[in-house]
């Protein structure tokens, strides 16, 4: 699978041969109608505008009344970032000078002294011209103006720096100025982690304020525009707050509301449903000019062309969402074709490349090796626990692997030594569990788990050995959930996408509710993170993972 070519005519039905998967935020969750529900109906005597400038009203008057209520972006919201970047920045400098005078007092008391004057002037070149550039182009990238989740932003933000550090030193170097390399390269360490902290800081200390949440409007009202408002609004990094859903094929009278559940957290998120003025303009304006954000179902595209037209003409704040799934989205180009009302979209498959996949295969080999050299005393202490309750310390099963080749999947033993003979058993005796086997190939009140087993697998601990099958190229650090051969069919038309990706210690399943998420969102997960493989998600799934485990949720 390597490059496609996706060209989206203007309107067009574009979602007729996309329903192979769903993007991560919203990913099957049981049926359409177990999702979508009318909660409640009443007579609305009032119309929508009135109904909408109620709402504006009683969330901000204030705001409201200056007419800046939903704006996406604000001056406030720059200013306080900015002043964020500036404060974290400037600490770094300083917590740098601090980290070089302990090296030179303590670690390398040969280092010579920096002269003040030499200082002073080496400064602007050094750190007040390289924080400026990064604070520009983190402009560029839209962190001060354009939110997004926040690993998103960290991973644009550790390029910029990157980049930038690199330039100030190779400066350094060439010109040979007289200014402490350990002063300089601490300043920078410390940029990756305050900068990125300062900003959420900020951000939550916005929310408190009220002056963090631009007011949406979305307009649809179908299954596109729910998984929209989930999308957008579970990540409260990301600034949106959906006031309603605005339907195009309405008709006044009656107030309506629908939900969409968040399988991760269980959150039921709850919106009003209104029609949209034929007078869309002066609607929108009596909200407060919110953010729009388009998301309609490819019928209505065509259906209500001209009214969009007008829509898009005289609004300048807007998003579209069309309703796409199961394409690799990650790194796609959006590239116009001159005067014609076409998207010519070109997706790709990066695992499907061989560069890609070079560098995954040595980013497992790396980690895998360090981690085994560093966890080898852990390992041979929770060996020895293992076996004075008898038995083996490892046990093996046969999983499928990268292009259907089955492997030994290795783990520490946490079941009894006759555990399949008593599975049967219990399977034949049970009804309850058989039913709870079948659905999720997992019991989550395992009477054969052994005592120390339970902590293992509540800890994720009984995974370690598998770090052997990553040093042996069988699985990766991350990837989809390793299965055995009887669950190839669950996966149905998304199986090809398992067996091009080595399975995974981790993955984004084990990040979203590992056990609590039931098998079809399993599934889904792992084709979401087949089609949109990078190198950051994987750094990203790790960090997460640790989170989780330590946590403790989702294990059994």
């Amino acid at each position: 699978m390597g490059k496609t070519e996706t060209v989206v005519q203007q309107p067009s039905r574009v979602d007729e041969q996309c329903e192979v998967g769903k993007p991560f935020s919203t990913l099957e969750l049981p049926a359409t109608d177990d999702r979508e529900q009318v909660i409640e109906q009443e007579p609305h005597s009032t119309n929508a505008r009135a109904f909408y400038k109620d709402q504006a009203l009683r969330a901000k008057p204030s705001s409201f009344k200056r007419g800046r209520l939903f704006k996406q972006a604000s001056i406030e919201k720059r200013f306080y970032l900015l002043v964020a970047d500036c404060f974290t920045m400037t600490l770094s400098v300083v917590m740098g000078y601090f980290i070089a005078q302990v090296f030179k007092s303590y670690f390398l008391p040969g280092l010579p002294e920096v002269e003040a004057v030499a200082a002073f002037q080496a400064f602007p070149i050094l750190f007040g011209f390289p924080m400026l550039l990064v604070m520009l182009r983190s402009e560029h990238y839209g962190h001060y103006s354009r939110f997004r989740p926040f690993w998103d932003e960290y991973g644009q933000f550790i390029k910029i720096v990157v980049t930038i550090a690199g330039l100030t030193t190779i400066y350094l170097f060439f010109t040979n100025t007289n200014f402490s390399r350990v002063w300089l390269g601490a300043t920078w360490f410390f940029v990756f982690f305050f900068v990125p902290v300062g900003r959420v800081l900020a951000k939550r200390w916005m929310m408190l304020q009220g002056k963090w949440f631009s007011h949406t409007v979305i307009i649809g009202s179908g299954k596109n525009a729910l998984e929209s408002a989930l999308a957008i609004e579970s990540n409260i990094l990301m600034g949106f707050k959906v006031v309603a859903l605005l339907d195009l094929n309405k008709k006044s009278g009656t107030q309506e509301k629908k939900s969409i559940t968040d399988f991760l957290s269980g959150k039921d998120y709850v919106y009003p449903v209104l029609p949209l003025d034929a007078d869309s303009g002066q609607q929108l304006d009596d909200m407060g000019s919110p953010y729009i954000v388009l998301a309609l179902e490819s019928e209505d595209y065509i259906k209500h062309r001209r009214l969009l037209e007008q829509l898009v003409a005289t609004r300048h704040n807007m998003s579209i969402i069309p309703p796409l799934r199961g394409l690799p989205l990650l790194g796609a180009e959006i590239s116009p074709i001159f005067r014609h009302e076409v998207l010519h979209l070109r997706i790709k498959n990066n695992l499907a490349s061989r560069g890609s996949r070079i560098v995954k295969r040595f980013f497992d080999l790396i980690v895998s090796c360090a981690l085994l050299l560093v966890l080898s005393p852990a390992f041979l202490y929770l060996g020895w626990r293992i076996r004075k309750d008898g038995g083996p310390a490892f046990y093996s099963q046969s999983r499928i692997g990268k292009h259907g080749k089955s492997f030994s999947c290795y783990k520490f033993r946490s079941m009894r030594v006759n555990a399949d003979k008593v599975l049967k058993e219990l399977l034949a005796s049970d009804e309850e569990l058989k039913r709870q086997w079948d659905q999720d190939h997992k019991l989550k009140e395992d009477p054969r788990v052994t005592a120390v087993g339970r902590f293992l697998r509540k800890t994720s601990l009984d995974e370690f050995p598998q770090l052997l099958n990553v040093f042996k190229g069988e699985m990766s650090l991350v990837g989809p959930r390793p299965i055995s051969d009887t669950e190839l069919v669950r996966y149905g038309v998304q199986i090809s996408y398992y067996l091009e990706t080595p399975p995974g210690i981790t993955g984004l399943w084990q990040i979203s509710g590992r056990n609590d998420v039931d098998y079809s969102t399993r599934v889904n997960l792992d084709a979401w993170y087949a089609r949109n493989w990078s190198l950051w998600y994987d750094i990203t799934i790790l960090f997460k993972t640790v989170r989780v485990v330590f946590r403790g949720s989702g294990a059994y």
